[in-house]
C-alpha cells in the first residue's frame, strides 16, 4: 500500500464561520485571517494505492460552477486533482473507487464534470465506484435550510442516475482490507472518516471532523456544524481511540500542516507534532 496527498486549489472562508464561538483574538494566533477576516484553507485529498485498487478520498471543489459561484471562495494555488494525480503517475481513469467523506461541495465537487461540448455532466473518474453513507445521501437529497447551499445536485445526482454511487449503511465497516470507515454526525449527518491501516500505523483522513490542527481543542468547533454539541462528543470519542492507538491525523483543510499526532496535556488534548505524510511514512 502507498498513500499520496492529492491537492486541489485553496479556498478562502470566513474565520468566524470556521471557528464558531471561539473569539478571533484566540484563533487568529493559530490560523491567521486577512484584512477581510478570511482564512486560506487547503482542499487536500488522499490517494490510497493497494494492488489494483486506486482509492481517492474526496475530490475538491471541481470545475463546473460559474464565475459568480467561485468568486465567493477566492480560489488560489497552482493545484488541481488531475495535476496532482499526474505528479504521481496516475490519471483520473486509473481511479477504481472514490470515498466521499460527505457531500458538501468542497469535498465532492470534483466527482463530475461537463462533457466536451458542455451539454451534459459525466463522472470525472469514469471507471470508479463512488461510496458515501446512506445517512449523508438522504440528508443531502432533502437538505435542511441551513445546509442547502452546500449540497449541489450536479455534483452527486448524476452518479446515482447511472448506478455509480454506492451507499454504505449505518454501521462502521471495513470497505476494503486496511480501510475502515467510521461515521460521525455533528458536522453533517453520516460523515465518513476513513481509517487507513498502513503497516503498523493508522492514518485517519479527518475531513470536517477536524478541519485543521487549530481545531484540535474540544470546544473549537465550526459554525458550519449542524449539531455542535454532537461534534463535541464526536471529538471526545475519536480522541479516546486516537490517543490509545497513536493515530496519524491527516488534514483536508489545514493550509499549514498536513498531518499531526495528538497527546493529552493539562489543558486537554493538543497537537503533539506536525509533519508531512510522505516524510513520516517513507
Amino acid at each position: 500500500m502507498k498513500l499520496y496527498p492529492i491537492r486541489d486549489r485553496n479556498l478562502k472562508l470566513d474565520g468566524g464561520a470556521m471557528f464558531g464561538v471561539v473569539p478571533k483574538v484566540l484563533w487568529n494566533k493559530y490560523y491567521p485571517a486577512d484584512e477581510n477576516n478570511l482564512c486560506n484553507w487547503a482542499m487536500r485529498c488522499l490517494l490510497v494505492v493497494d494492488n489494483n485498487r486506486k482509492i481517492l478520498i474526496d475530490n475538491g471543489i471541481g470545475e463546473k460552477q460559474d464565475e459568480k459561484f467561485f468568486e465567493h471562495y477566492y480560489l488560489n494555488g497552482d493545484f488541481s486533482i488531475t495535476k496532482s494525480l499526474s505528479e504521481y503517475g496516475f490519471k483520473p481513469e486509473d481511479i477504481t473507487d472514490v470515498i466521499l467523506s460527505h457531500l458538501h461541495f468542497d469535498h465532492c465537487g470534483g466527482c463530475t464534470m461537463f462533457n466536451n461540448d458542455k451539454t451534459g455532466i459525466i463522472p470525472s473518474f469514469p471507471n470508479a465506484i463512488y461510496w458515501v453513507s446512506k445517512k449523508q445521501w438522504l440528508w443531502a437529497s432533502t437538505p435542511n435550510a441551513r445546509e442547502q447551499a452546500s449540497f449541489l445536485k450536479e455534483n452527486i445526482f448524476p452518479l446515482m442516475e447511472i448506478g455509480k454511487l454506492q451507499l454504505i449503511g449505518d454501521e462502521d465497516i471495513i470497505l476494503f482490507p486496511g480501510i475502515r470507515l467510521v461515521q460521525y454526525h455533528g458536522h453533517t449527518d453520516g460523515q465518513i472518516i476513513p481509517h487507513i491501516q498502513y503497516q503498523d500505523k493508522t492514518v485517519v483522513f479527518m475531513a470536517d471532523l477536524l478541519p485543521s490542527t487549530a481545531h484540535v481543542p474540544l470546544s473549537w468547533v465550526m459554525s458550519y456544524d449542524i449539531r455542535p454539541l454532537i461534534t463535541f462528543e464526536d471529538k471526545k470519542s475519536f480522541y479516546k481511540e486516537a490517543l490509545q492507538n497513536n493515530y496519524i491525523l491527516f488534514f483536508e483543510h489545514d493550509l499549514y500542516h498536513e498531518c499531526c499526532t495528538i497527546h493529552e496535556t493539562p489543558k486537554g488534548v493538543r497537537v503533539k507534532e506536525t509533519f508531512n505524510l510522505e516524510q513520516y511514512l517513507y
